[in-house]
């Protein structure tokens, strides 16, 4: 199978030429990657156990995606993320009590117990939580862009697409009116090989989607979309010009999806070596990697992580399974207008 390759390293022009990350800044992505990959192990043992109904998605491959590209944002702009990126949520602030009472349906989650996994809004952190049809995410990122500019709000809007998704007509749509407009919106396709069981060479004829922007005449990227800083740089240079009014950016994240599409799929149809090949650029030990070398990340000081991160998720696993259901008198509020 013929994948898309991560050619492009070449970092946008920009006032800030190096985005330089800090050691602290090492540490900060460093915590959310590990958290994000035990948070998302601890929702596979939930749903195991009978605990979760429904969907349990996890982004394992996808951390540096989602985490890189959230670490570009600030507080003011807006994040509509997808089922594979529940690091974005973290790293714009979001609770893991939240996100756990939410994946548990209980009645004090976001959602009020009607939804799960990802399906909230939080308007307090500017999150927008995926819609299952998700090319239907796009229009709204680019609508709540063109607010923003109007309001002057000086935010941008960063929202992803899977490669099955990108061919839905919304997208492109989108895309069209972003670009005249200039809107602050920038899409991330996660191009992580597969849209359930379709490979990404029975979905496009071109060699890489961002080819697609030129379409547009906006600037598009294809990048190793496990590549923790390349993904952060990429970004900020792109958060960077959406902000100066320079309009939108289309990036391509190549990855791949390691779990099956839900936690219900033993996804059989993926041939075993491409399992093997990427498995070698595991996202996590890659950066955990990048930080014993530069002398960042000591032995001691990922002892501390790891303690923290477990503790953190006991404390939001408890909280959430001690919490009760919404009750059954609450179907129906909330559905209909007064």
């Amino acid at each position: 199978m013929k994948k898309a390759k991560p050619t492009e390293k070449k970092i946008p022009k920009s006032k800030n030429k190096d985005f330089k990350i800090t050691e602290e800044q090492y540490l900060q992505l460093y915590y959310y990657m590990r958290l994000t990959r035990e948070f998302e192990e601890s929702i596979l043992k939930l749903y195991r156990q009978g605990k979760i109904v429904g969907g349990a998605y996890t982004g394992n491959g996808n951390e540096a995606t989602a985490i890189g590209s959230a670490f570009a944002l600030e507080k003011q702009d807006y994040l509509f993320p997808m089922h594979r990126d529940m690091g974005a949520h973290l790293v714009k602030g979001q609770s893991l009590r939240n996100l756990m009472l939410q994946h548990l349906g209980r009645g004090n989650s976001l959602s009020k117990g009607r939804d799960g996994t990802g399906h909230y809004a939080d308007p307090a952190l500017r999150i927008y939580g995926n819609i299952s049809h998700l090319g239907a995410m796009i229009p709204m990122a680019a609508g709540v862009a063109l607010a923003s500019k109007l309001r002057k709000e000086n935010a941008v809007a960063l929202t992803y697409i899977g490669d099955g998704g990108s061919n839905v007509g919304d997208v492109h749509e989108s895309l069209a009116m972003a670009s005249v407009m200039k809107l602050p919106m920038i899409l991330i396709i996660e191009n992580n090989q597969f849209a359930y069981s379709t490979p990404v060479s029975k979905q496009k004829a071109m060699e890489k989607y961002s080819d697609r922007a030129m379409g547009y005449g906006i600037p598009g990227f294809t990048i190793d979309g496990t590549d923790l800083e390349l993904v952060y740089k990429i970004c900020k240079a792109a958060v960077e010009r959406a902000r100066a009014g320079e309009g939108p950016t289309l990036i391509e994240s190549v990855t791949m999806r390691m779990h099956g599409h839900s936690a219900h799929d033993g996804a059989e149809y993926v041939p075993k070596t491409l399992l093997v090949e990427w498995k070698k650029k595991d996202p996590v030990m890659r950066i955990e990697k990048l930080l014993m070398d530069k002398k960042i990340l000591t032995t001691k000081i990922k002892e501390e992580c790891e303690k923290r991160v477990f503790a953190e998720l006991e404390d939001a696993t408890q909280f959430a399974v001690d919490s009760p259901y919404p009750p059954a008198e609450d179907a129906a509020v909330g559905v209909y207008a007064d």
